[in-house]
């Protein structure tokens, strides 16, 4: 195991910061911060905790730095469908299905489908039925021969949009489901040239669908200050008709 001092210098390289850097931000002393580095000094929990705020550690990382440390960890893990989360899946609830009749899918750190609303339902019906066992993959369901990528006529966007995002992902925080998701679906084969997107806010994707092109773009929704672990990595995407034509699209089918 990696004491917490190589821990801490891990991701302050990271996130390309100096001591001095990480001292300034966390109103210490970069002689102290370079004490628990060097495992000359034992931080408190406190201390781990200001340092892991100002590197903005994901919580699932903060409690690895406290158990490196001595310490019990301090983030719970609830699972969504749990009592604990009662509260909290009502609002996310509340929030996809407000959404309808336009789509809203919610997904966790690895991109996997926790929640969908009902008018996401008449899109999965038209993917191959093995995408659709536990869990689901939003990624694998968007860029698979056998799920919507057929149907997308701006692929390349999607994929760059996806790609982007994911390595934004593994450049904050390393996790291997995630990097073999990415290796699968997203990593440049040598004859790819880039294809970058110009926005993240409004993610273009145009689906051909029943004889005619639905555009939409979305947005993503997050818990602005959890303390729980699940809910730190789960995410809300909303879609919305990009014209009137996608727009009255899915308001007849409501």
């Amino acid at each position: 195991m990696q004491t917490i001092g190589e821990l801490l210098r891990h991701w302050r390289h990271r996130r390309q910061l100096s001591q001095l850097d990480l001292s300034i931000a966390a109103d210490v002393s970069a002689r102290h911060v370079s004490l628990i580095e060097t495992g000359k000094s034992n931080p408190s929990a406190a201390m781990i905790l200001r340092l892991a705020d100002q590197l903005d550690v994901p919580l699932r990382d903060r409690n690895r730095l406290l158990v490196a440390a001595g310490f019990a960890p301090r983030y719970d893990e609830h699972a969504l469908d749990g009592e604990a989360m009662a509260a909290a899946r009502e609002a996310i609830q509340r929030v996809i299905h407000a959404h309808e009749p336009y789509p809203a899918v919610v997904f966790d750190r690895r991109w996997n489908l926790v929640m969908t609303n009902r008018a996401v339902d008449p899109f999965l019906a038209i993917v191959d039925p093995d995408l659709l066992r536990p869990p689901m993959n939003l990624v694998r369901l968007a860029l698979h021969p056998r799920g919507f990528a057929p149907l997308i006529a701006n692929l390349a966007d999607v994929r760059s949009m996806f790609r982007t995002r994911i390595r934004r992902q593994l450049g904050a925080a390393p996790d291997p489901g995630l990097t073999t998701l990415y290796e699968e679906l997203l990593a440049a084969g040598p004859d790819e040239a880039s294809h970058p997107v110009e926005s993240e806010i409004m993610i273009p994707m145009i689906i051909r669908l029943d004889g005619r092109e639905l555009r939409l773009f979305s947005t993503i929704t997050t818990f602005g200050t959890p303390l729980d672990i699940t809910l730190d990595e789960v995410a809300i995407e909303s879609y919305y008709p990009a014209d009137p034509e996608s727009a009255a699209y899915f308001t007849a089918a409501d």
